[in-house]
């Protein structure tokens, strides 16, 4: 049976720290990631195959769709079984291009104190095949979505 690729994308910073702490999990697939070129993705990804996707990309309509056309061109080349994001700006283009694509799509609201949805959870609850949460209070905000604990 062949090994399971996976495609981690997420914003640099706290969404980057995030599924980096996940690292027992990812370690063991063939992998790729994308995300943001700066000092810190670029420190923390050191020796990962990362692509960089267009920035900012929270609110900014041209990146989105610029986005857009680097998601679909970027997963039909490295054909990944699963897409995986905590967010932020980035993961929308990206899931709605694996769906189209039928690439299986694992969004995870990351945990905030406060729960309340992001955009992003908002947007992507709808299309994704697993949401998961951080927080139990968001559980009422999805009730369809796992509770998958606190990653920190």
């Amino acid at each position: 049976m062949s090994k399971k690729k996976i495609c981690l994308v997420t914003s640099s910073g706290g969404h980057l720290f995030k599924v980096y702490c996940l690292k027992q999990w990812w370690v063991s697939y063939e992998r790729f990631w994308v995300t943001r070129r700066d000092q810190f993705s670029l420190s923390i990804l050191k020796g990962e195959k990362t692509y960089f996707a267009f920035f900012p990309e929270n609110r900014n309509f041209i990146n989105f769709v610029r986005n857009l056309f680097f998601a679909y061109s970027l997963l039909r080349k490295e054909k990944p079984d699963i897409v995986f994001s905590t967010g932020a700006g980035i993961a929308p283009p990206f899931m709605i291009i694996a769906k189209l694509l039928n690439i299986k799509t694992i969004f995870l609201e990351t945990f905030i104190l406060i729960p309340k949805a992001t955009i992003s959870g908002r947007l992507l609850y709808p299309i994704v095949d697993l949401f998961l949460v951080q927080n139990k209070n968001l559980l009422k905000t999805y009730p369809k979505a796992q509770y998958w604990g606190s990653v920190l």
